[in-house]
């Protein structure tokens, strides 16, 4: 039976491998501490920097400033896409994806050239969540409705790897052309840099045809088992607890990992303060997180479909809890090899997170209409800020982060212990089919 794998066209496999493109570009969001290390200096914060500097017209900022341009880009990015779910269910991926990434691309540039926090806000909070959110909805369900139950879990996990993978080398590339060119140069650069790759790869994204029917396979693992045979409606879905469940879920699953996401750098400069060369390049933490996350999102959906989608999220958030909880005394000894290892353990989490979700949706309600499906649990997600923007304010009070690793740590055992309360529902047609089976 394993051979059906091989009758998957082409196709299925281009429109994967462009929406892991898309997501690269799109996936800029990860290396907001980069500029958020540039602009934050509590001291200056509201005096403009230097006239003879290369960053001349603009303003210093602090902590709790900076984390809401970023908290506004997710919750919008999350408002976003539901109608941009719509528009891969109803009009195309190809035209949600070119769509997000152009809108993306003009707020980089706005956002560079307003020079102003109020130009970080619009450029990227509101425009560049816009295009986050129709250009990020494009691609997955897109990518999944080719595939079988057997391959869910991979299959998102690559796709959406793509945007965890964008820190890599946004994070030094970002960090390069602040340094060359400034504030400024770095957010022109990047957009118009953006604007390119998304126009070509998103002319690569399809949808099935009419009438479709994905390969599977006998013997599904404990991972397909359950999933659902019927495509429900997003009126319907919304009617049941357990969407509400999923998108809790989304919300205690992305926390942790956009506060670390959110922090990344500056937890570097804080842990290094003694070894001059990581102090220095901080920017290297935030480019392994972005590794990280990247193998995390196929990591975990390769291993979901294996051991089950409710395994691999109870795992993921039971280690990443103990980082967290470890995290201030880590930072306090100054133990940069541990940082390493609990950073990356926050990041494999959050990623495997972005490819687990997907693939409950689908397992769940069905691939037809997923993107709206997910559009709608993916609220969750942009929900998870809350605790990045709360920690803004820990630290402008406290000095340090050490509450907020706290809090988000606690949060992650709740989502366990929701997670192993969270089944899928039954549809009322296939109840109709038990009865006419009886």
């Amino acid at each position: 039976m394993s051979q059906q794998d091989q009758s998957v066209p082409a196709q299925a496999w281009i429109t994967v491998f462009a929406g892991m493109s898309i997501n690269l570009c799109l996936g800029i969001l990860y290396a907001w501490s980069i500029w958020k290390s540039a602009l934050v200096n509590v001291d200056l914060a509201g005096q403009s920097f230097p006239a003879d500097s290369m960053n001349a017209g603009w303003t210093y900022l602090n902590n709790a400033q900076a984390a809401t341009p970023f908290s506004l880009c997710v919750i919008i990015f999350a408002l976003l896409m539901i109608p941009g779910g719509r528009i891969q269910d109803k009009i195309s991926p190809k035209f949600g994806a070119t769509l997000g990434g152009l809108t993306l691309a003009a707020g980089c540039i706005v956002a560079g050239l307003m020079k102003s926090y109020t130009g970080i806000i619009i450029g990227f909070g509101v425009l560049g969540g816009i295009g986050m959110g129709i250009g990020y909805a494009a691609p997955t369900p897109a990518a999944l409705k080719w595939f079988g139950p057997h391959k869910r879990g991979l299959i998102a996990g690559i796709v959406v790897g793509g945007y965890g993978g964008a820190a890599l080398y946004i994070g030094g590339l970002g960090q390069y052309l602040i340094n060359t060119y400034g504030i400024t140069g770095s957010f022109v650069g990047l957009g118009t840099f953006f604007a390119v790759v998304v126009v070509i790869a998103g002319q690569l994204l399809k949808s099935p045809p009419e009438g479709y029917v994905a390969p599977t396979v006998g013997g599904a693992p404990q991972a397909t088992a359950g999933a659902t045979i019927t495509n429900w409606e997003p009126a319907d879905v919304v009617k049941t607890w357990q969407f509400y469940a999923l998108v809790l879920m989304f919300i205690l699953t992305t926390q942790s990992g956009l506060l670390i996401i959110g922090n990344a750098k500056g937890l570097m400069v804080s842990a290094a303060k003694n070894m001059p060369f990581f102090a220095a390049n901080a920017w290297i933490l935030v480019s392994f997180g972005g590794l990280v996350n990247a193998s995390g999102r196929v990591g975990t959906g390769f291993y979901s479909d294996k051991i089950g989608r409710l395994n691999a999220y109870c795992l993921n958030c039971s280690i990443s809890a103990l980082c967290l909880f470890s995290l201030p005394f880590i930072i306090s000894t100054e133990n940069v090899l541990f940082l390493f290892i609990a950073v990356g353990i926050a990041y494999w989490q959050y990623g495997g997170g972005l490819a687990l979700m997907p693939s409950f949706a689908a397992d769940f309600f069905g691939p037809k209409n997923l993107g709206m499906n997910y559009g709608l649990i993916f609220i969750g997600w942009g929900l998870g800020v809350f605790v990045t923007r709360l920690a803004g304010t820990i630290e402008d009070m406290t000095g340090d982060l050490n509450y907020a690793f706290y809090l988000s740590g606690a949060l992650l055992v709740v989502g366990v212990i929701l997670a192993q309360m969270t089944r899928r529902p039954i549809h009322v047609d296939e109840m109709k089919g038990d009865e006419v089976t009886a």
